[in-house]
């Protein structure tokens, strides 16, 4: 058997050494029994997925699925762009480097131009760039790790409901339980605060951070750095206000810790500006990035660092992929393709005012619900993780796959692909409507 696939200017035939069998001999072997408990998503949308492409995924028996969970925000820009395609088949092709550990590259070299260009310069931000491991994670244990190097001190301050990672210091900061529990072990270096609104508008968490970082007593311990995300992704599309923020970036400041930007989810667009962090007015000494880094879903992360808190020395934190050189080549023709101008924030903003006038709607039916999140990183929580649940799943067998979010799971969270055209994102929002009030209706026939 043999592939033909289309360049440019010419064609290119690769050959299989096995035969391929057909999708649908791959599904009735039932393969998939074979794969870990620890598997999530799969079981929540029960099917065969075989192609993809801009806001649709397409599964075995060639039914078109409408994606609002977008990767968990590491397709931003949608599957399978061809501008993408393009590049990487281009590279693929000409025999470009596919991993290089951390030794020099075109590929690397072009990323790294781009992201000062079109992202750090115009922002005025400077930053060293460190590749890290393939993940978020990876990111995360590695802005610890240099948190605790510069500062001397061992203690982070993390925060409710906040998610930053799965591996063990990643998981120390997180606060679900649920997946904490997981490592079976203690969990130590973190002092846990409360989020922007943990306790409602009234009470001011800040205040009390630094309440308890100003007493001796407290037992709190002077940290290395305050880690947070600025839209909490997986704790429920909480949101911090700019006045709390610049508040936590003064207490940061104040009592010698390093701020760090956990953007992993909430970056590279999903929140109308590219670092989720930007209309807040703060300057981060740490930001991690990864998810929709590459623009194509292939795995990348990366930590930006203050010059004077880049105090690593050669070799003392590294990973054996993170010269993953096929995603450099797909994130820089993202850099080049979006963010070149505003065009795609501008559709942010928009498409962001389109998904808060449906969730409106969509609220009328549920009595207490809240609509949460910014841009578009948005979601409806219904204060009932049955219920969200019961929503995602009548979703899916009306033709879309969306998540839900949140200490309880009580957010149903939409994460449309930025590049979601609108009558694409008009016929999702239709189906998460007609979801709820069916689900509604069914709860009120009960009562």
């Amino acid at each position: 058997m043999a592939v033909s696939i289309k360049l440019v200017s010419n064609e290119i035939i690769i050959p299989y050494k096995t035969k391929l069998e057909p999708v649908s001999a791959v599904t009735e072997l039932s393969a998939f029994h074979l794969e870990s408990q620890a598997r999530s998503y799969c079981r929540h949308f029960d099917t065969t997925f075989v192609s993809a492409s801009g806001s649709y995924m397409t599964d075995a028996t060639g039914r078109h699925f409408i994606d609002f969970l977008g990767g968990a925000s590491a397709l931003n820009y949608g599957h399978n762009d061809p501008d993408m395609v393009q590049g990487l088949i281009n590279y693929l092709v000409a025999g470009g480097v596919a991993h290089s550990l951390d030794l020099h590259t075109w590929a690397k070299a072009r990323f790294i131009d781009a992201f000062n260009h079109l992202i750090l310069a115009p922002r005025s931000l400077s930053y060293r760039l460190q590749f890290t491991g393939p993940t978020g994670t990876n990111a995360v244990e590695a802005a610890l790790k240099l948190a605790r190097k510069v500062t001397g001190r061992t203690e982070i301050i993390a925060f409710t409901q906040g998610f930053h990672g799965m591996s063990l210091g990643a998981l120390a900061a997180t606060g679900n339980r649920h997946h904490r529990m997981g490592s079976s072990i203690q969990l130590p270096g973190v002092m846990r605060a409360f989020y922007d609104g943990y306790f409602g508008a009234e009470i001011d968490t800040a205040a009390m951070l630094d309440k308890a970082l100003s007493d001796p007593s407290s037992g709190f311990d002077a940290p290395a750095a305050i880690l947070l995300e600025t839209v909490q992704g997986e704790g429920g599309l909480n949101t911090a206000s700019a006045a709390w923020m610049k508040k936590i970036a003064d207490i940061a400041k104040r009592h010698g810790a390093l701020l760090i930007i956990d953007d992993i989810q909430a970056g590279c667009g999903r929140t109308g500006s590219f670092f989720s962090f930007e209309p807040l007015g703060i300057d981060p000494d740490i930001v991690v990035l990864s998810k929709s880094l590459s623009g194509f879903g292939l795995p990348l992360s990366l930590v930006l660092i203050r010059p004077e808190h880049d105090q690593w020395l050669p070799g003392e934190h590294n990973g054996t992929f993170r010269g993953n050189n096929h995603a450099f080549v797909t994130a820089t023709v993202a850099l080049e393709k979006f963010w070149a101008n505003n065009a795609l924030m501008s559709d942010v903003q928009r498409r962001g005012t389109l998904i808060v006038d449906a969730l409106e709607e969509m609220a009328n039916y549920v009595p207490g619900s809240r609509i949460k999140g910014r841009g578009m990183m948005l979601g409806l929580d219904v204060g009932d993780g049955a219920l969200a649940a019961k929503i995602s799943k009548r979703c899916f067998a009306d033709g879309l796959i969306i998540e839900t979010a949140g200490a309880r799971g009580q957010v149903v969270k939409i994460l449309a692909p930025l590049t979601t055209p609108d009558a694409v994102l008009a016929e999702g929002l239709s189906i998460v409507n007609v979801a709820i009030a069916k689900e509604m209706s069914k709860l009120g026939a009960k009562s």
